[in-house]
């Protein structure tokens, strides 16, 4: 059982509550998401099954796609709707030009501030835990790319947002900072994460599909190659030998590569070219092999057994 589902999470579940599920349903021990969803928010969930939870730290560099409402004249402890009021106006007075104005700021690369009811660790502890204990401590902004923001909707008090950008970007911060922009306040109304990577949300099964497709049998026509998050990276094929030790941890040669990856020189001047999937002769996926400039060697970063 090893492969990727993309899954619908509903609102009002965790991530790790969909993890959970999946692990019982299927009787996988290794279950693992891609990029973790508030209970709030809901659209496209990669769950990682047996060895494909091998792959998900390559999710980090895929963008994500969303579908927000931010409601103004309303501040939350959480930045969401979900939590605690701290403040209330009245956003009347604004109209669709103002608001287009602010717009611009939140594009590209911007500095944000992690809310305190996030999974950012202070001291070992995930901020949502100090939080919860009446706990603020001071953060530290950080730089998140944001590649596109588009206003889709303004209906007072409910903008609607469609917005593609990197990993480590908060939705809840923009809306709240937006908020803070236009002097009215705002917070996070809905969410809907619309694609990850390349899952769409059009594709994306129920959680009532899925369980009816584990009780029925047919679960392994929702799952997804491990490899198909990797097709960035150019392949190669392993001779019989050269499989053999790679599946053992051990450098390879060029010579042992039946296909080589890019020449050494061209290594370094385009990413990710110093890695490179991993096939066997009948074209089963091995892993992923990265470069060693020092000694024109390829080491296996990542091995997948038995696929």
């Amino acid at each position: 059982m090893n492969g990727i589902l993309n899954v619908d999470k509903p609102s009002g579940s965790t991530s790790f509550q969909i993890v959970a599920l999946v692990r019982r349903l299927s009787g996988e021990r290794r279950v693992g998401h891609a990029g973790t969803l508030d209970p709030l928010a809901t659209g496209v969930l990669p769950i990682c099954l047996g060895q494909a939870t091998r792959v998900v730290e390559f999710f980090g560099g895929m963008s994500k796609r969303y579908l927000a409402e931010i409601e103004l004249g309303i501040e939350t402890d959480t930045y969401d709707v979900s939590g605690q009021v701290t403040r209330r106006s009245d956003p009347s007075d604004i109209d669709r030009e103002r608001l287009e104005k602010v717009l611009p700021a939140f594009r590209g690369q911007i500095q944000q501030t992690p809310p305190m009811y996030s999974a950012v660790k202070h001291c070992g502890k995930p901020l949502y835990t100090l939080a919860r204990a009446g706990i603020e401590i001071e953060r530290k902004p950080r730089i998140a790319d944001v590649h596109s923001l588009e206003l889709v909707d303004f209906h007072s008090p409910v903008v609607t947002l469609d917005i593609v950008c990197g990993k480590g970007t908060y939705i809840r911060s923009i809306a709240h900072d937006i908020g803070q922009m236009l002097g009215c306040g705002a917070a996070m109304r809905s969410l809907v994460r619309t694609r990850y990577g390349r899952f769409e949300k059009s594709e994306a099964v129920s959680m009532g599909k899925l369980t009816d497709a584990f009780r029925l049998g047919n679960w392994k026509d929702l799952v997804h190659a491990p490899d198909c998050v990797l097709t960035h990276l150019p392949a190669v094929v392993l001779d019989n030998e050269a499989e053999k030790h790679m599946k053992m941890g051990r450098t390879l040669t060029p010579a042992e590569i039946t296909e080589t990856p890019p020449a050494a020189e061209a290594v370094e001047a385009t990413f990710p070219a110093d890695q490179c999937r991993a096939y066997t002769l009948d074209g089963r996926f091995v892993g992923v092999l990265r470069f060693n400039a020092g000694n024109g060697f390829w080491h296996p970063e990542k091995v997948l057994l038995n696929l």
